[in-house]
């Protein structure tokens, strides 16, 4: 739980230093967080690696893997089901449009303002960033609650880069192939079922 509060807090603090700012130009007019993802996968990797246990079960999960991303699918439809009883202002589509999503915010809400309107991207957005900010603040607790596969579950598409990091030290290393896989398949699917929908 300590490690999501620091996780938020550095995220406070950076948009603070941005919104004032107090970051060197260089920093402000470029943007590095792409190697800053790019050099967390590496010491993830170099984590996995290190550990032999992690290639042993990712081997002991065998077709089960395909599961997971199964049932995110499936939790996901039946969540959007549930905010739209909630929400009849909107139709069912275009809830699950958001949903299927998949916390793939950049793709997602491009797809959803091209195929229905600017307001929907909008929501888009900010739930697929709330998903992938949700994710990195609980992820420990929904291991210690719901079991090891929730986190990765709850960071849908995300389970592959951003959120892989906080996955792999709430459910452990040997989870950390389970989620690489979990979001490459969501983010291959995010174009195709969030078209199918809306179309």
């Amino acid at each position: 739980m300590r490690n999501s509060f620091t996780i938020l807090l550095f995220f406070v603090i950076g948009v603070l230093v941005g919104f004032y700012s107090f970051a060197p130009i260089i920093i402000i007019e470029n943007d590095f967080s792409s190697w800053a993802l790019y050099l967390l996968m590496f010491l993830v990797g170099i984590g996995i690696g290190a550990d032999p246990n992690s290639l042993k079960a990712f081997r002991g999960f065998n077709f089960r893997v395909a599961l997971v991303p199964l049932f995110t699918i499936i939790g996901t439809t039946l969540g959007a089901l549930v905010v739209y009883l909630l929400l009849p202002n909107f139709t069912f589509t275009d809830i699950l449009a958001v949903g299927y999503g998949f916390g793939y915010y950049s793709l997602s809400s491009i797809f959803i303002t091209e195929l229905r309107s600017e307001e929907l991207g909008v929501i888009a957005l900010l739930a697929n960033i709330m998903r992938e900010i949700i994710t990195l603040l609980s992820a420990p607790l929904f291991a210690l609650y719901f079991g090891k596969l929730a986190p990765i579950a709850a960071g849908g598409a995300t389970s592959m880069d951003t959120t892989l990091p906080i996955i792999t030290k709430a459910s452990g290393k040997e989870y950390a192939m389970v989620s690489l896989i979990h979001g490459v398949i969501l983010s291959i699917l995010v174009p195709i079922l969030v078209t199918l929908v809306l179309s």
